[in-house]
């Protein structure tokens, strides 16, 4: 109301300024100025009430973003877990052979996992040239065959150790960066809840996730490597029976030909004395 009669006497203010005139004490009546001033006071109403809808509208929206902003109270005793912590590897050193395998496997420096593995590990003697000579080719083969196959299992073994390696020792780092999310994803600080905030937390988050899903697919690839030596060698195994067993058959029949054609020999060049 007060609104609307202050808006009233500021036309009517506007109507006489403009169309009065002095005679004396009297004032001179004006229609066309007067209709005019009712016209701007009726544009004054429209635009009163425009701004009552844009004012309703603002407060709508405001009160929405305040209730959007509310934190959720005590969100740290509410979702916080204890997660268990990594651990490096250790071991007794009687003959001092798996110091430096317990190096580099708990922090993936290659020339520590190579100097450990060798140290803790039966080494492989080569064949003399002699020997080698004196095989036949099947013989040569096999033992050519089961070379490869502790060499491979020595270089996914020791892939495997700089993997494992790898991951434990930067383990801890990363243990860091998901406290540091943890703690600002639990934050009351408006600053480290804006729209933007958020949405870098949820980037970081994922970046997070994508490193632990490609650590897990390198230590997958690490024992499918294994498992493929492990068939490598369950098949050599196999098919060295095989072919044994083919070289005794053809061994046996021409062992068989040869005594049938010695007693057929015998039978027909015998002679009655």
């Amino acid at each position: 109301m007060k609104k609307t009669v202050l808006i009233a006497l500021l036309v009517l203010v506007l109507g006489v300024g403009t169309a009065s005139a002095q005679l004396g004490n009297g004032v001179v009546y004006d229609p066309t100025n007067y209709q005019n001033a009712v016209l701007r006071y009726q544009q004054l109403q429209k635009h009163l009430i425009q701004l009552q809808k844009s004012y309703d509208k603002i407060t709508s929206h405001l009160n929405l973003a305040l209730q959007m902003a509310k934190f959720v109270q005590n969100m740290p005793a509410r979702y916080r877990a204890v997660f268990s912590q990594w651990r490096n590897v250790s071991s007794l050193n009687t003959f001092g052979n798996t110091g430096s395998w317990i190096s580099g496997i708990n922090s993936g420096l290659l020339p520590n996992i190579n100097t450990g593995y060798q140290k803790s590990t039966t080494q492989l003697l080569p064949y003399s040239a002699d020997h080698l000579s004196g095989m036949d080719a099947s013989q040569l083969e096999r033992v050519q065959s089961q070379y490869a196959s502790i060499q491979l299992v020595d270089g996914a073994n020791v892939n495997a150790m700089s993997t494992i390696g790898s991951i434990r020792g930067s383990a801890q780092s990363i243990q860091t960066q998901i406290g540091n999310l943890e703690q600002d994803s639990f934050s009351t600080d408006s600053n480290l809840n804006s729209e933007v905030s958020v949405l870098n937390k949820i980037n970081a988050a994922g970046v997070l996730t994508l490193r632990t899903l490609q650590d897990s697919n390198k230590l997958l690839a690490s024992l499918l490597e294994q498992q493929t030596i492990v068939a490598k060698q369950q098949r050599d195994a196999t098919t060295n029976s095989i072919n044994a067993d083919i070289s005794r058959q053809a061994s046996l029949a021409g062992n068989m030909n040869q005594v049938t054609g010695t007693i057929t020999d015998s039978l027909q060049n015998f002679r009655m004395p």
